[in-house]
């Protein structure tokens, strides 16, 4: 708000913990003198002039920086691989992914930091996808999910997938099959043990019983995984009437699978993802 929106005599002063490059070049255009409390400030008033700048943020929150494929970065990488030769706007890529623009901006920032994207006069691109997800799959860690582990009685493998999606299906229950299920379902290789299963939020009481489900972590096999973010949805198609993940997704999730889950990664980049001149492109089924 510039200062010519108060009223006659009122001269605003911004006080707040800390004012950033970007806000304090906006006070400056707006002509409003600021301060902050990790001792910066930049008063130009009538008869005042007062600059103190430089001073580190005291109120930074710990832990670590953001990454690149955190939740919403990992909806940009994988919206960007599915048509590689095809740059994107970063409004596109936001308006595509549900990410606000400032976000966007630092997430793109950071793959065009690692070379993992460039950026053309039309947009952005990705110029070798398997770069990309590899770079990705690396960070990726399924444990940042909730995954509840248990046991259904009734079969194993894929009979047991489907045995799961059918009882979703009838309770109108969304779901995405991941990780092994998917895999087989997409390639046809690696028989399994191990169903794996995305859900929108926990399964209530009478879900659990409607699957036959018991929580147990020992022998389990069936994973019922809430994710840290519903991204892990988006390209999830039916194959063979079973709603699966994107096979990107599936990929990934198989880093940490127990089974034969290097032979499915193995099998689902070389049939799927991955093609001779090593540019990502999942089939269109």
């Amino acid at each position: 708000m510039a200062q010519g929106s108060f009223p006659h005599r009122v001269i605003p002063l911004l006080a707040v913990p800390y004012v950033g490059k970007a806000a304090q070049e906006r006070c400056a255009q707006a002509e409003v003198p600021w301060l902050d409390l990790s001792g910066n400030a930049r008063i130009i008033v009538p008869g005042i002039f007062y600059q103190d700048l430089g001073n580190p943020n005291r109120f930074r929150r710990p832990g670590r920086p953001e990454s690149a494929f955190g939740p919403k970065g990992s909806r940009i990488a994988r919206l960007l691989p599915i048509e590689p030769s095809k740059a994107m706007t970063q409004r596109a890529i936001a308006s595509g992914t549900g990410v606000d623009e400032g976000h966007t901006s630092r997430i793109v920032g950071k793959l065009l930091q690692a070379d993992l994207v460039e950026r053309g006069e039309d947009g952005v691109r990705v110029p070798n996808p398997g770069t990309l997800l590899d770079a990705w799959r690396e960070a990726y860690g399924f444990d940042r999910h909730h995954v509840i582990r248990g046991h259904i009685s009734s079969g194993r493998g894929d009979p047991l997938t489907r045995l799961i999606a059918e009882t979703l299906s009838k309770a109108n229950i969304p779901y995405a099959a991941t990780a092994l299920s998917a895999a087989w379902l997409w390639t046809r290789y690696a028989g399994f043990r191990l169903s794996t299963v995305y859900l929108p939020t926990p399964p209530s009481k009478s879900i659990q019983k409607g699957l036959g489900f018991r929580e147990e972590p020992r022998g389990a096999n069936t994973w019922l995984v809430v994710p840290n973010d519903e991204g892990v949805f988006v390209g999830a198609e039916s194959v063979e009437g079973i709603r699966c993940v994107h096979p990107v997704q599936a990929y990934l999730n198989l880093k940490d699978h127990p089974e034969r889950s290097t032979e499915a990664a193995a099998e689902l980049r070389s049939q799927i993802l991955l093609r001779g001149d090593d540019d990502l492109q999942a089939i269109d089924r």
